[in-house]
Order: structure tokens, then C-alpha cells, then sequence
């Protein structure tokens, strides 16, 4: 029989809250008639939330499901593996530390099942982070975020999200990825995207893991999933595109320096620093060429290079 929806809660060191958390998510399955299952990742906690998630397991053995992670890889790989167990219909995201709220839950769902959103992601409107080191830096992320990417979202971070089942069984989350998993999906094809405001509540328990280098880092990831998403199975559109440019460019100040002495003989090519600058230009060229080239090779040969996803087949 399969499940309404798996819940994934990704967490590190958040033993205080677990309790709460899972009679809060107990509650608003039972009053919804939900058949459900959580699971629980563990991401190299140190405090003695694995005791307590062992606990609450033994307590309901029907309902708790929970991953351990050996040492901390970080939420992308709790997602990730959490993803891979999930079996609901629904796969709902939330954080553990009780500022996302399971009251949105029926309403996450329901935009899946009824609306057929392939992904919905949360928006906190109303905020009760530090507005100088968390908001306005956010805010800036999720403008470009949605330049970049086209996904139109004012919380592309937020970890209340809910997904079509078949989303999360088609794309892969790594790194830092978890920031843009709705970037992720409309690359994978999951193009109908959609955004619910919801709660935010302030942290109850412990202190908050991330700090401002992760904003840093987020775009650096945007980089990374932008360049994957358009060129990773075709590098050469990008290197040999610019090395082309930057290739004619330094030819063309090299032609016309040899055609001006030719023709007036007035100065020599060498003395001019524009001369090296048209060397410049055809070296960075050649070596963005030969990088595209390489890139195309590596990609032609690698196993994934035909890795498609299907929708539906009619044989």
C-alpha cells in the first residue's frame, strides 16, 4: 500500500526539538487521515539526537524511519539520501528546529495532488532571522537566484518544501545543491513550480548551523548548476564560443599592427602595447578552445552522456 506523504527532516545536533517536532507532525497527519512516514537523517550530530530519534523510532515503529550518517556530509547529502528511501506519493522537506511549521502540510500537499504542482516551495513573508547578516543577504540571493535561473521564487532556501514523488526520484542533490533544488528540477524538466507563504516561526532550541560564508558559497553553487544545466553535455558551446571570440579578436588587432607597418612603416609592431595585448587575446582564446574540446571529449565518453528522462513510452 503506498503512502500519502514521506516527511524528510535533515538535522544535526537538534536533540531538544525532535520530540516536539514528531508529536507536532503525529498530530496533523492523524486530524488530515494522512498515511504517512518520516524520515529522520542524521547528519553527524554530536549531541544525543540519535539517542532520542532511537527513542521516538521504538515508540512508533510504524511512522519513524531514521538514517545515520557516520560524520557530517552536509544537508544536501541528508536530503539526497532521504529522497532515496522516501516512498510517499508526496515528499514534504522541513527543517528540525521547529521554525517550519507541519500545519502547512494538508495545504502542500493538497497543491500537488489537486493543483499538479511538480514541486512548492515555502516563502516566510514574515521573517524572525537577524534582517542585516540573514534577510536583506537573502533577499539579494534569491533576485539573482531568479535572474540566473528563470525559477521564479521569493524563498528558493527555504527548507519547507513539498515535491511530486517522481521529482525527487529523478534528480540528484550534492555539494551545496540543496540551495537550488528547484533550479535542479526544472533542469531535470519539472517546469509547473509554485510557492506557498508560509509560517516562520523563531528558533526555540539551540543555535542556528549556517553562518554568512554559506551565502558566498550559494552563489558559487548558482555558477556551478547554471554551467551544468545548459553546457554540461555540451561544453563546447561555451569554451569554444568564447575562445573563438577572444581568439578572432587578438588576430584582428595582430592583422591590422602588421597591415599599419606595411602600409606606413612608422613604428614597429613590438613597440605598441596593444601588440601584446592582441597576443594575449589569441593565447586565452586557444586555450578556451582546446578547453571546450577536451571538456567534449570527456563528456561523449562519459556513461550518463544518453541519460534521459522519459515521461511516458507508448511500444
Amino acid at each position: 500500500m503506498s503512502l500519502d506523504i514521506s516527511v524528510i527532516v535533515p538535522l544535526k545536533n537538534e536533540e531538544e526539538s525532535l520530540p516536539e517536532l514528531v508529536a507536532w507532525i503525529d498530530r496533523v497527519m492523524q486530524e488530515n487521515n494522512f498515511s504517512y512516514d518520516i524520515w529522520m537523517v542524521d547528519d553527524g550530530s554530536t549531541d544525543s539526537s540519535w539517542e532520542v530519534i532511537q527513542r521516538l523510532a521504538a515508540a512508533d515503529p510504524q511512522h519513524i524511519k531514521a538514517i545515520r550518517f557516520r560524520r557530517n556530509y552536509g544537508k544536501s547529502a541528508a536530503l539526497n539520501e532521504g529522497f532515496r528511501a522516501a516512498q510517499g506519493n508526496v515528499i514534504i522537506t522541513m527543517d528540525a528546529d521547529l521554525q517550519d511549521s507541519p500545519d502547512e502540510v494538508p495545504e502542500l500537499y493538497r497543491m500537488i495532488v489537486e493543483d499538479g504542482y511538480d514541486l512548492v516551495s515555502g516563502w516566510k513573508k514574515k521573517r524572525f532571522d537577524n534582517a542585516l547578516t540573514k534577510n536583506l543577504p537573502s533577499k539579494i540571493y534569491n533576485w539573482t537566484t531568479t535572474k540566473m535561473s528563470g525559477v521564479a521564487l521569493h524563498d528558493m532556501n527555504c527548507g519547507l518544501k513539498s515535491y511530486r514523488k517522481k521529482v525527487v526520484k529523478s534528480i540528484e542533490v550534492y555539494g551545496e545543491m540543496h540551495r537550488y533544488i528547484p533550479v535542479i528540477a526544472k533542469w531535470a524538466g519539472f517546469s509547473k513550480i509554485g510557492e506557498k507563504p508560509v509560517e516562520h516561526r523563531a528558533r526555540k532550541y539551540g543555535v542556528t548551523k549556517f553562518g554568512l560564508e554559506r551565502f558566498i558559497n550559494g552563489f558559487l553553487d548558482l555558477a556551478s548548476i547554471m554551467f551544468i544545466g545548459k553546457f554540461g553535455k555540451r561544453p563546447m558551446h561555451l569554451f569554444g564560443a568564447l575562445g573563438t571570440v577572444f581568439f578572432l579578436l587578438g588576430f584582428g588587432i595582430a592583422f591590422y599592427l602588421g597591415f599599419a607597418k606595411i602600409a606606413f612603416d612608422k613604428y614597429n609592431m613590438t613597440d605598441r602595447p596593444i601588440f601584446y595585448l592582441a597576443i594575449l587575446f589569441m593565447i586565452i582564446g586557444s586555450q578556451l578552445f582546446l578547453t571546450g574540446f577536451i571538456g567534449e571529449l570527456v563528456a561523449r565518453n562519459a556513461p550518463e552522456r544518453n541519460t534521459y528522462l522519459i515521461e511516458e513510452k507508448i511500444s
